[in-house]
């Protein structure tokens, strides 16, 4: 049955992309962009982008990151996409090594860490997201909640738990993948970070297969405790009222690079980096910060234009050997699927 639904999907969006790509409202351009960033962010962007750029029809696709490597895949002989906005840094890379990506050196280069671009710039990082321990406020105290990762591993959570399905979902992959790396000196590969991730499983209720599911549950008091990115959580709190909170582990947390890139072959490139340039502005970077808690890399953001959550920030950084994580994620995860969630399940 899920095999049919996402096989429906895809045929969906196929018909979507096919269909909007035709022409544009109007008589105007279209540009495709795929994104997992959600609807009211890309309905917001739609707007903005063609007041900004009139001649142009945006037409948004929303689709979660790893679908959207598989689709540009799938799509490279005719390529259908003329922006890919919303993915972590190791999935962009992965993507750019396949010849999927069309190099774009913007002029504003310079303002970005070294880590935060590709060597040729097929894909740059536009937003820093933090992951954390998040807990329902009203099942925990500030007191009891968990303070480090090693604290999600206590008995007292076990069945209190609720892990976002790590497959499709970059977030989960780079704690996943971030665990098994912090763990690693320990047995010297990832022996010891499955471990690790088999005593989390023991404690977990179940697997949402969509994190707005999971935050749904968590806030119903349906579990205690998860772990996601901050900007989420923010916004549930800030505009559903959901009674959560969330913790920045001690030791530190994985943080990743949220980029964007041109596709390869897009059919409309003049759009393509018109709408690229649009979204990495210090303007729109300062809007997504203040509507939709995102954190710009661009160093030359007018702190001034964020908001004061944003000017506050205090975390520390999990150091991450990105070349050991995209050349080990894949297997780690499969381990994962095959020897620790089934066994946990049991």
């Amino acid at each position: 049955m899920r095999a049919r639904g996402t096989a429906l999907r895809s045929l969906f969006v196929a018909l979507f992309v096919a269909l909007g790509g035709a022409c544009g409202h109007g008589g105007r351009t279209p540009v495709v962009v795929y994104s997992p960033h959600g609807q009211a962010q890309l309905r917001a962007y739609e707007e903005r982008f063609e007041a900004a750029y009139p001649q142009y029809d945006l037409q948004p696709v929303d689709l979660p990151s790893a679908s959207i490597a598989d689709r540009l895949r799938a799509e490279a002989g005719s390529p259908q996409c003329d922006v890919w906005w919303g993915a972590s840094s190791v999935t962009f890379a992965q993507a750019a090594d396949e010849g999927l990506l069309s190099a774009y050196h913007p002029d504003w280069a310079g303002n970005l860490a070294a880590d935060a671009h590709d060597a040729g710039f097929r894909w740059v990082g536009i937003y820093e997201t933090p992951e954390v321990i998040v807990y329902n406020s009203e099942l925990v105290s500030a007191a009891d909640a968990p303070k480090d990762w090693d604290d999600l591993l206590d008995p007292r959570w076990k069945g209190k738990i609720l892990i976002r399905d790590p497959n499709p979902s970059d977030t989960m992959r780079t704690i996943f993948g971030a665990i098994v790396l912090r763990e690693w000196p320990k047995s010297n590969g990832p022996d010891a970070g499955y471990d690790w991730l088999r005593r989390l499983a023991a404690n977990t209720k179940d697997y949402p297969k969509s994190w707005e599911g999971m935050l749904t549950s968590l806030n119903r008091q349906e579990a205690a405790l998860t772990v996601w990115n901050m900007p989420d959580i923010k916004r549930v709190v800030d505009d559903k009222g959901y009674k959560l909170a969330y913790v920045f582990p001690t030791s530190g947390t994985p943080v990743v690079t949220d980029g964007i890139a041109i596709v390869k072959g897009a059919p409309n490139a003049a759009g393509a980096a018109a709408f690229y340039e649009f979204v990495c502005t210090p303007e729109s970077l300062a809007y997504a910060a203040q509507a939709f808690y995102r954190i710009p890399t661009r160093r030359d953001v007018d702190r001034a234009t964020l908001p004061e959550w944003a000017r506050t920030l205090d975390y520390k950084p999990m150091p991450i050997d990105w070349d050991r994580f995209r050349s080990g994620i894949q297997e780690w995860m499969k381990h994962w699927s095959n020897e620790i969630q089934t066994a946990g399940a049991t």
